[in-house]
């Protein structure tokens, strides 16, 4: 590339995910394209939120940038995960493990944010608590805030539903929680005995402040932070994607990008 962009990342820190991208390779003619400058060329979609066909002239052509992403997020037929959700997991685990940390956690955060659908989205439904028509994103965290499980439903799903669906495609990666910390739209009996059943832990609820004043409850910032870091990318303001699935791995290439520059 002639000029670079804030959104792009070093040759050094795509190194760490160089190997797992290349593996989607056909074995076919030589590749004439540089696979960073179009990882770099989708996370500047990503971060602006532009159209594919207005991605500068410095990256390769759109048209190769859109071709080599659905790649990139078709789930694998072994473990029923895409390649990004595949580095997303690679890179948390060595997040954890640079900062004296296990690989696997054993206490989750849990959330879900409502979000508008353009009119581009093949599946929408209502969220009639905060009036949104679209999609839901569900996300369980740590304490640092790294992800350890992404899911998307359309709006109308409730918290509780999702979550439980969530853990269930990630009950594998979960298998060492103990403890989930949530808000009180995940409260009730039903909710706690399902994720005991599916992981095996607790379900602690966050009580709000008792006078009805805000303020900050303990760990379940940490949630909203990582739902803030998100927010940082245009693409993911609304959903401008058709399918749920390129809207989880817009999610996780995002989270990608964040883990990427802390190397």
């Amino acid at each position: 590339m002639t000029r670079s962009y804030p959104s792009d990342i070093s040759r050094k820190q795509f190194s760490k995910i160089h190997l797992i991208l290349e593996s989607t390779r056909k074995k076919t003619r030589p590749r004439r394209v540089d696979l960073y400058d179009i990882f770099c060329g989708i996370l500047y979609i990503l971060k602006s939120g532009c159209q594919w066909r207005m991605l500068p002239v410095e990256y390769p052509k759109w048209e190769l940038c859109d071709y080599y992403f659905p790649f990139w997020n078709k789930k694998d037929d072994k473990n029923s995960k895409s390649i990004l959700e595949i580095v997303l997991k690679k890179l948390v685990g060595e997040v954890r493990k640079s900062s004296g940390r296990k690989e696997k956690t054993s206490f989750v955060i849990i959330d879900a944010q409502s979000v508008k659908n353009t009119d581009t989205a093949e599946k929408k439904g209502y969220d009639a608590g905060k009036k949104i028509s679209g999609i839901k994103r569900h996300i369980a965290v740590d304490t640092q805030g790294l992800p350890h499980a992404i899911h998307i439903t359309t709006a109308n799903i409730t918290d509780r539903n999702g979550c439980i669906e969530a853990f269930s495609l990630h009950k594998n990666h979960l298998f060492g929680v103990k403890n989930v910390l949530a808000d009180g739209g995940y409260s009730g009996e039903k909710f706690a005995k399902s994720v005991q059943e599916i992981l095996g832990c607790i379900v602690e609820i966050a009580k709000r402040n008792t006078l009805h004043t805000f303020t900050v409850i303990p760990k379940r910032w940490v949630v909203e932070r990582s739902f803030a870091w998100i927010e940082k990318c245009r693409r993911l303001w609304k959903n401008c994607e058709r399918k749920l699935h390129t809207s989880l791995n817009m999610v996780v290439l995002a989270f990608i990008a964040l883990l990427l520059k802390r190397f």
